[in-house]
């Protein structure tokens, strides 16, 4: 019997940290830190998670089947052997373009109804 295909979704919405995660891992594999880091550069500090919400979104992560552990390491001289590096799965990807897509469609709505000023995020013209 063949498995079922699982559903992107199923998954939405993400919690922010969830969302972050994944969107930081969308350009290559990372470790725990060096997410971290990015999320909070990326949301000009408005995202600051701790160890306790990163590891326990990433254990929950890992659980779904969003990202995998990855076994590479960059030249041991530069690394601390103990960091783990994680890298999207093809399913992950699929969950964070529907979860952009889910956030898109919010946005185009907010503009229909004018909460939201046209050219707020750049995503078009005054006209």
């Amino acid at each position: 019997m063949q498995a079922r295909s699982r559903n992107p979704q199923d998954e939405l919405p993400l919690s922010p940290a969830v969302f972050h995660i994944l969107l930081a891992l969308a350009d290559g594999e990372k470790h725990g830190y060096a997410i971290m880091k990015e999320v909070e550069a990326a949301t000009d500090g408005q995202i600051s998670m701790g160890p306790g919400t990163l590891y326990g979104s990433i254990k929950r992560m890992l659980k779904a089947g969003l990202i995998v552990e990855t076994d590479e390491r960059p030249d041991p001289a530069l690394d601390d052997s103990r960091r783990r590096y994680y890298e999207l799965t093809g399913y992950g990807r699929r969950v964070l373009q529907a979860e952009l897509e889910r956030l898109a469609q919010a946005l185009r709505l907010a503009r229909q109804k004018n909460v939201l000023d046209s050219t707020a995020f750049g995503l078009g013209d005054a006209s």
